[in-house]
């Protein structure tokens, strides 16, 4: 699994919406290899608009995105929110994982040996190598988060897009997933966008921060964020909420 292309998405002044109704304006960065951008804000801000865009599942209002030389996403995992019925998914872990090489394998009927290599990889690099036959429902959370990341893994080169990732998680899980994501960030070089509602972490882990509104109300490096009167007081009030 090559970690060693070169990334670089850019948004030229794009809106973001559906239908031409606009939800974000004005939306212009430059994500890089190695980035691990948060993308936070308050709910109905356009966070989930912003990942369908990015992944080319809706097109933008305005604007255009590129990444690199291409003008569509490739090399990209997705994790998606977890549902209920998602936890009860009737395949065993390792049918689960290797799903994730589905978008690779063109006309191929059948899973190559390559395919199976990069999915024990991934499940190796996030600790579930032991379970590959064990039932997915018959999981704790944690374990399934795991599970899905890995499936993310064998699909992600270039990019891993994390959607509200420890939804429904207990502290203790929350907390160890985060570090293994920071892991791969920092061990594989693997650029990482995650959307959460938890600022805390989002400061922690994170090496830069999107905080979108209507208008983008913040691009730019963790440490100029929690410095920023923005950051200060989304910060404030979120440990209010607590």
């Amino acid at each position: 699994m090559s970690r060693t292309q070169m990334l670089q998405i850019q948004f030229n002044d794009v809106a973001l919406g559906y239908e031409k109704k606009r939800v974000v304006e004005g939306l212009s960065l430059t994500i890089h290899s190695g980035d691990y951008l948060g993308v936070i804000g308050e709910n109905g801000v356009g966070k989930s608009t912003f990942i369908k865009t990015l992944l080319g599942l809706i097109p933008p209002v305005s604007g255009q995105i590129q990444w690199g030389g291409r003008r569509c996403p490739s090399g990209v995992g997705y994790l998606p929110q977890m549902t209920a019925a998602s936890r009860n998914f009737p395949a065993v872990v390792k049918e689960i994982v290797l799903s994730g090489r589905l978008g690779h394998m063109g006309y191929r009927p059948f899973y190559s040996g390559k395919d199976r290599q990069l999915a024990q990889n991934a499940m190796e690099q996030v600790g579930i190598a032991g379970l590959e036959k064990q039932p997915f429902g018959r999981l704790s959370g944690g374990q399934q988060q795991r599970v899905l990341l890995a499936r993310a893994l064998c699909a992600a080169s270039d990019l891993l897009v994390l959607d509200e990732p420890v939804s429904g998680l207990d502290s203790e899980s929350r907390g160890a997933f985060y570090t293994l994501v920071k892991q791969l960030n920092t061990t594989l070089g693997l650029s990482i966008i995650m959307v959460s509602h938890d600022i805390t972490a989002v400061v922690q882990q994170t090496t830069h921060i999107l905080h979108l509104d209507r208008f983008p109300r913040f691009y730019g490096s963790r440490e100029d964020y929690v410095k920023s009167p923005v950051g200060q007081a989304y910060l404030a009030a979120s440990k209010r909420a607590v």
